[in-house]
């Protein structure tokens, strides 16, 4: 009984889990797409920055979402 309690909760922390990472890998991948986006869109707030700014930004923030979305995926199995 104790170890289907216990089962249970590792199993929905899990599930938590995967959720946060998938849910957060999607808005840092969207949040890099808005910003290497931003001359294209012609977002005024983010013409500011500097080329390369923006871009490193955008980039890093594409990768760290690709690795949340990816570190998700491989959790649930």
């Amino acid at each position: 009984m104790q170890e289907d309690r216990t089962y249970n909760k590792e199993k929905s922390y899990r599930v938590m889990r995967t959720i946060y990472d998938v849910t957060m890998g999607v808005l840092m991948v969207g949040v890099a797409v808005v910003v290497l986006m931003a001359e294209k869109w012609n977002i005024e707030q983010l013409l500011v920055w500097e080329p390369w700014m923006r871009n490193f930004f955008g980039g890093v923030s594409l990768l760290y979402g690709s690795f949340r979305i990816y570190r998700g995926i491989k959790q649930q199995r």
